[in-house]
Order: structure tokens, then C-alpha cells, then sequence
């Protein structure tokens, strides 16, 4: 048990009507507990697996991926700042695109504690950047849009992320579950 990286994960319950915003926090804080929850109870080299042969997807990769959105979207799009994202190691897949190579040295513990500063430092910037959902801020990947979009697409990371690591779990060890 000693080599486990994520131990055991309760997701929190949602809320379902309310302030908007409500809705939305706890909606967020659900998808990363659910992402956690797929990676619960895997060693390191579990979660390097790329249990599906026509993917460069690794359960590991996605959680440096998912501590980049939020780092992208709640630092530098929502608060105008400039994040420190961790300096993980990629590579170009098969497909042209680049991605993060499960040779890179930095153990999955060390991926698990930054991707929950990650989430951490989100928390704090959503309580500073939502006072106003209809603020418009500069983004170059959709152009300018509102606050409100930023927490929808963040979500929508999360639910396309969580979807792939469900498929994963499924792959490496037969695990399923909503």
C-alpha cells in the first residue's frame, strides 16, 4: 500500500439549485474529486500505463494536463496573472501533438501534490475573479469572453478528462463507476 499515490477519495456532494456561482464551485469541486476518484488506489507506474495502444493518454498525463488548465484559466485568463506551471517533460505522439512523456522523472507524487496546489490556487483565485460573472476577459483561444464561459469550459475539461480516465481505469485494472 505504501506505493499508492491517490488514497481513498470522497467526492463531495453537489449543489443542485441555488446562486449560480454555488452551482458552479460545486459542480467543479465534484469533476476533480471524480478525476481523483479514477486515479485512487494506483501505484505510480499504474498510473504511466497507456493501456490503450492507439492512445498516448496515461492517467498520470492527465493529471499534469489538468493542473494546467487550471493554472491557464483561473491564473492567467480569470486573474490576469502569470501562472508557474510545473516544468513536466513532453514529447510530440504519433499524431503531431505534443504531450507529456511518461519518462520524465518526476514521480506521480510529486504530479498528485502539484496537481492539488493546482486546484488549491484556483480555489482562491475563483473567490477573487467571480464577482462578476459578466466580466469580459481577453482570451486568445475563444476570444473575448465572459467569466462565466472560463467556469463552463474549465468544467467541460474536466467532464471530456474524466470521461477519458474512466476509459483508462477500465483498461488498466477493470475498475468502473460513475
Amino acid at each position: 500500500m505504501g506505493d499508492i499515490v491517490v488514497q481513498k477519495v470522497v467526492r463531495p456532494a453537489r449543489v443542485k439549485s441555488g446562486p449560480w456561482l454555488e452551482v458552479i464551485a460545486s459542480n467543479l469541486e465534484y469533476h476533480r474529486a471524480t478525476f481523483m476518484w479514477k486515479c485512487e488506489g494506483l501505484s505510480d507506474a499504474e498510473l504511466r500505463q497507456r493501456p490503450l495502444r492507439s492512445s498516448e493518454l496515461t492517467l498520470l498525463g492527465l493529471m499534469r494536463h489538468l493542473q494546467g488548465v487550471e493554472r491557464a484559466w483561473f491564473q492567467r485568463t480569470l486573474a490576469g496573472a502569470t501562472p508557474r506551471f510545473f516544468s513536466y517533460r513532453t514529447s510530440v505522439t504519433a499524431a503531431g501533438d505534443e504531450w507529456y512523456d511518461e519518462s520524465d522523472p518526476t514521480s506521480a507524487m510529486e504530479v498528485y501534490e502539484d496537481y492539488l496546489k493546482a486546484c488549491e490556487e484556483s480555489r482562491q483565485v475563483f473567490a477573487q475573479v467571480t464577482g462578476d460573472p459578466a466580466r469580459i476577459v481577453p482570451n486568445p483561444e475563444f476570444g473575448h469572453t465572459d467569466v462565466r464561459f472560463v467556469l463552463e469550459h474549465v468544467i467541460e475539461e474536466y467532464a471530456r478528462h474524466v470521461g477519458h480516465a474512466d476509459l483508462l481505469r477500465e483498461a488498466i485494472d477493470g475498475a468502473t463507476g460513475e
